[in-house]
């Protein structure tokens, strides 16, 4: 079955929508490009669904690669039979791969392969089979005592220890094993008793008892939190049937064996030594993993509903950064999110600063215009509001708003921060931030890493090459969803575009800043290192407001430009037409 129909059965979609998307990807076209404008190739995938498919391929993928690393380290070993192979090549999954591969994976030196090296390996196997004689098992073990076993009871303990590694390494047994631990096992937690956790934090979970399939995303974290600060001891405990079960349905004692005894303890000892402990670490790892997905997609539509906020525009803005002794930072910026003017307050020091602070701020209102406060949500948010509230009291054409100043002061010592505002104090650039945020709040935050602005469940806990990779999707999704200005974004904006990463971001505006705005889409191939792949990612999505062609200005792409002007002529409009015309027929063509 190729990678296309088992994907399409997994998201229930048709696969050739599949198949064109894979090969779509294959190609280097990126996930946005792909959804807005190679509808027609992929039966009209929406950008979610694209991104499942390339997650879900590249596992495929990475699973067929360690499919034939395993194969290859069988046959090497000279145990490869036609039933094996047929057996790792059905694996669907990577856990069940390695269930399979478990008995033949090169191991370091366990107690089982120095018995197997003192050639205990057929009394062994006269335990498993439960070979029946009128002998006693020790009689039967006599003929393996030699110069490297010296006694038979030695033998009987060495061939014991193959049998539990072989009970332990079965792959059934695993899986029935972890299923059931999945299902009915039983997660606990205790404080540990020299630990320090002088603010409790961990408190819920000093005597914690939940069942596996029952425990939400939030606990597992904050357990696995506690376990790592050496506050909490952790074990999942799997009922004895549970365990029991799936060993004797494979390897069931014979009372009438001589060798009963000895597979009943070796049974013992391979659920109390290997198993458990396995099954264990398989069943944390699964919970673990889930938890994880759960706080990055949390995450991440925490982050891609921050992004999608509406600009508030129009509006010449004062932003304020809170604080108590090192006082208010504040800045004000024009309706472009230029810098005007920055100064710093004391209004909670003393009522003469206060009063000073206020004068301050009515000085910068009347002389700028200002028609808006932005106020960090930090440190004397609150008495920073009242001290406005004051202000807009005397002023009622005024407002203001609390904003989310997380990342404010990452961005301020950032490089970006430095190229941008060089002139500016380290401590002022935050105050800049914040009042830029709200005037486009997705040209301003992703210039901060998504992890500073603080949205996030356990963030710091989770897969980080996993939460970056989410995050980074959300980021190019959003962007590319609403389109950028080519003369007008930042490049840590223009890095999110399709088809442009930091480097090519960086080129654009060097060449803007030397020869002037752009005034056509095609003048971008004119960038150094801003190829025909590049331009056709990216073109849909940039815009070039007022340039040499309206179309430029839309959401149309230029490969479609042909296509755009014919529906024009057929509907008697022109893009030479006055402005509202212009406007409503691209609004129709667009749509």
């Amino acid at each position: 079955m190729s990678y296309a129909e088992k994907i399409s059965i997994q998201l229930k979609l048709k696969p050739t929508q599949v198949a064109s998307a894979i090969e779509l990807l294959d190609g280097g076209n990126t996930v946005p490009f792909i959804s807005r404008y190679r509808k027609e190739a992929t039966g009209s995938l929406d950008e979610e669904q694209i991104r499942q498919i390339e997650n879900l391929v590249s596992r495929l993928r990475s699973l067929d690669e360690r499919r034939a690393t395993v194969l290859t380290s069988i046959e090497e070993q000279g145990k490869l039979t036609d039933e094996l192979r047929a057996a790792l090549i059905q694996a669907e999954t990577l856990t069940a791969l390695e269930d399979i591969y478990q008995p033949y994976k090169p191991k370091r030196k366990t107690r089982a392969s120095v018995a197997r090296e003192k050639g205990l390996q057929a009394l062994a196997d006269k335990i498993l089979q439960q070979e029946i004689s009128e002998q006693s098992a020790k009689t039967l073990a006599i003929p393996f005592v030699n110069d490297n076993v010296l006694t038979v009871e030695e033998a009987l303990a060495g061939a014991m220890d193959i049998v539990s590694e072989t009970i332990s390494d079965h792959a059934e047994v695993r899986r029935i094993t972890r299923e059931r631990a999945m299902q009915w096992g039983v997660l606990r937690s205790e404080k540990v008793s020299e630990a320090q956790d002088e603010r409790c934090v961990y408190q819920v979970y000093y005597q914690f008892e939940g069942r596996v399939d029952r425990l939400r995303p939030h606990q597992v974290l904050a357990i696995n939190r506690g376990e790592a600060g050496k506050v909490l001891r952790v074990q999942v405990e799997v009922l004895e049937r549970d365990w029991r079960t799936a060993i004797t349905s494979f390897f069931r004692p014979d009372a009438r064996s001589p060798f009963n005894e000895n597979l009943k303890e070796a049974i013992e000892d391979a659920a109390a030594r290997l198993l458990l402990p396995a099954i264990e670490r398989d069943v944390r790892r699964s919970l673990t993993e889930d938890a994880e997905l759960h706080a990055i997609n949390v995450f991440a539509s925490n982050l891609r509903a921050l992004l999608s906020q509406p600009p508030l525009e129009g509006h010449t803005v004062m932003g304020l950064d809170p604080g108590f002794r090192t006082g208010c930072k504040g800045a004000v910026v024009d309706l472009t999110g230029k810098l005007l003017d920055t100064f710093t307050i004391y209004p909670h020091t003393s009522p003469k600063h206060k009063g000073e602070a206020l004068e301050t701020l009515k000085k910068m209102v009347g002389k700028y215009q200002v028609s808006l406060i932005t106020i960090g949500n930090g440190t004397a948010s609150r008495e920073t509001e009242q001290l406005v509230a004051e202000l807009i009291h005397e002023n009622p054409g005024l407002h203001y708003l609390i904003t989310n100043e997380a990342g404010a002061s990452v961005y301020s010592a950032s490089p970006l921060a430095r190229a941008e505002l060089p002139d500016l104090d380290v401590s002022l650039r935050g105050a800049v931030s914040i009042a830029r945020r709200v005037q486009d709040p997705m040209a301003e935050l992703v210039k901060i890493d998504p992890k500073s602005i603080g949205v996030g469940l356990y963030q710091h806990d989770v897969n980080q090459t996993e939460l970056n990779r989410a995050l980074d999707g959300v980021v190019e999704s959003v962007v590319n969803y609403v389109g950028v200005d080519a003369n007008t974004a930042s490049p840590a904006l223009l890095a999110h575009v399709a088809g442009i990463g930091p480097k090519l971001a960086e080129r654009i505006v060097v060449y803007r800043e030397k020869n002037g705005p752009f005034t056509s889409r095609s003048s971008l191939l004119n960038v150094n290192g801003l190829g025909a792949k590049a331009f056709e990612q990216a073109a849909g999505f940039l815009r070039i407001r007022n340039g040499e062609n309206p179309l430029d200005a839309s959401a149309i792409h230029p490969e479609s430009y042909a296509v755009a002007q014919a529906i024009l002529i057929k509907t008697g409009l022109s893009l030479v037409a006055n402005k509202d015309e212009k406007r409503m027929a691209l609004g129709k063509l667009q749509n």
